[in-house]
């Protein structure tokens, strides 16, 4: 677990860094308009989404953590890599090879290791409940 992790982490904004590395201190509106900040720093950060869940599982709520967890790893996937596996995953949307197509993808070009572990879950509870 990270030390000194305080929630919620928005009231310490020096805890918080953009993927760049820009602490959520020193972004202001300003900044954003003159253009020293641009909009590539205005996402979350896998960190960030990692202290979240050890303050989740620091509450006793391993479910909600696992759910950062996986948020975390989706940074590394394109917006648009996302949307397709998001229609693939509705019931209907593609069949058990896609799915483990997908699986294997998350796995090995994105380290999303969480995320192929659940494609590969869908996939089987949709072929158990013929779902294809």
């Amino acid at each position: 677990m990270t030390d000194n992790i305080e929630y919620p982490l928005s009231d310490h904004p020096d805890q918080i860094e953009t993927p760049n590395g820009t602490k959520l201190s020193e972004i202001t509106l300003e900044k954003i308009v003159d253009g020293e900040i641009e909009g590539d720093e205005l996402v979350i950060a896998p960190e960030t989404l990692e202290k979240q869940a050890e303050i989740a599982e620091g509450e006793g709520r391993p479910q909600l953590a696992q759910n950062f967890r996986r948020a975390a790893e989706l940074t590394r996937v394109p917006d648009d890599r996302i949307l397709e596996i998001y229609n693939a995953l509705r019931p209907s949307g593609a069949d058990k090879e896609t799915l483990y197509d997908i699986a294997d993808e998350l796995e090995e070009e994105y380290d999303a290791t969480i995320n192929a572990e659940h494609v590969r879950e869908a996939a089987e509870v949709y072929e158990e409940r013929d779902l294809y």
